[in-house]
């Protein structure tokens, strides 16, 4: 007989969201003893805070915790679906609230704004004046780096906390603590302790999918116990990733980097986490395709050749199938010799024209197919180069102003530097 269990209607990681510091899983270095976040909230003194880390690290949690022990008003909005009117009521109430209560402290008033980067200049610029006048107490929660995402007036007047992904012993220690909750709600629940431990990892740090993971897993097992066979139907995805966000643009750039340096290992270790995260394997193989010019460029020219031929190859195959070509390819720009010459010639060739504008052509590499051209010197004294020993030949071809430029010399300096 199907067992209902009450927990379905509300989410645990809601219905059991924790209420106290003590309760409070993780982020030691915010609530930890005499850190700044647990300092602030003994005190009573709370500023304006911004919360910035990956999902599921207990932003809202921490957020729900100081307004309750502060004995705040707190509102949450989602900036997805809130606006400048959602937030001038609640500025509108606290100030009636406070303007009828004349015999007490005047209560804060805690303003919770959950993907705070969705919100455009125009809006965040709403906030300043109430943030700095106190009349509410900002605390936005964001996945984006706020020093691009957020208003340089408003990241002044806010202070900026650092949310860290948890650690397996984090996670456990959570999961526990909902499976006491839920065991005391429906006593017929069991559960192996494997279970915590692969859920664990398998929630990537993440609590909330930790808890998702768990309420599938006790939906599936009807109430009763949770066993491996249980959880491997409630598990859809090992990995957690942002494909647009900050995380997606660090582990591009660990890619890159582990190539540069010429560690095949690392280079592949974080292209497999892109592909398994379902990030997009052609916006993989332009990356690569792009390093093989800079990074290696004409010390092997063949890195070209095959990163281009894998780029064609997966627009052709689709994942699974093309994952191995890819990984091909990073183990093979990884060990092959670097020279980032063509790179480095680019940006001085750009340099040059940026300074000095569009200089003229000199006169002798000028084609003269007129009367006039001929007369005016185009083609004066040009030397045929075939017409000489090993089709070279020493004459000018840069404008008077770049004289002596050689910028694939100063590219080899640099390399053996």
């Amino acid at each position: 007989m199907f067992v209902t269990l009450n927990i379905l209607f509300e989410p645990i990681a809601s219905k059991y969201r924790p209420e106290t510091l003590d309760e409070f899983i993780g982020q030691q270095h915010l609530v930890g003893k005499g850190m700044p976040i647990r300092n602030f909230i003994e005190s009573g003194n709370i500023p304006s805070m911004i919360f910035w880390g990956p999902p599921g690290t207990g932003k809202t949690t921490l957020a729900n915790i100081i307004s309750k022990s502060v004995n705040a008003n707190i509102h949450k909005l989602s900036a997805v679906m809130a606006g400048k009117a959602q937030l001038l009521e609640i500025v509108n109430q606290a100030l009636s609230e406070n303007k009828d209560n004349k015999l007490f402290e005047p209560k804060k008033t805690i303003l919770f704004l959950d993907e705070i980067h969705r919100w455009n200049k125009s809006q965040q610029d709403t906030l300043l004046p109430y943030v700095e006048k106190g009349i509410i107490i900002l605390i936005g929660a964001t996945t984006e780096n706020p020093s691009f995402s957020l208003n340089p007036a408003l990241l002044s007047r806010a202070r900026v906390f650092t949310f860290k992904k948890h650690i397996n012993e984090d996670v456990k220690k959570y999961l526990e603590y909902i499976l006491l909750k839920v065991k005391e709600e429906t006593p017929t629940l069991e559960y192996e302790q494997s279970v915590v431990d692969l859920i664990a990892k398998s929630s990537d740090g993440d609590l909330r999918t930790s808890s998702n993971i768990l309420e599938t897993a006790i939906y599936l097992s009807n109430g009763k116990k949770i066993d491996k066979d249980t959880l491997k139907n409630a598990v859809e995805n090992f990995l957690q990733y942002e494909k647009t966000g900050e995380d997606h643009y660090n582990i591009i750039s660990a890619v890159h980097k582990s190539l540069r340096d010429s560690d095949a290992t690392a280079a592949v270790y974080w292209v497999v986490r892109m592909l398994q995260a379902g990030d997009d394997p052609i916006y993989i193989c332009r990356r690569l395709l792009r390093f093989a010019s800079e990074d290696i460029g004409n010390a092997m020219p063949n890195a070209v050749v095959l990163a281009n031929s894998v780029f064609e190859s997966c627009q052709k195959l689709g994942r699974p199938e093309c994952d191995i070509f890819i990984v091909q390819l990073a183990e093979y720009l990884a060990k092959a010799p670097k020279s980032n010459s063509a790179y480095m010639a680019l940006a001085q060739a750009q340099a040059d024209v940026a300074e000095f504008g569009s200089l003229p052509v000199p006169l002798n590499i000028r084609n003269g197919v007129t009367k006039l051209m001929k007369d005016l010197g185009y083609g004066k004294d040009y030397k045929y180069a075939h017409d000489f020993k090993g089709a070279k030949v020493n004459q000018e071809h840069l404008p008077e102003e770049l004289k002596s430029r050689d910028y694939f010399k100063t590219a080899a300096k640099k390399e053996d530097s």
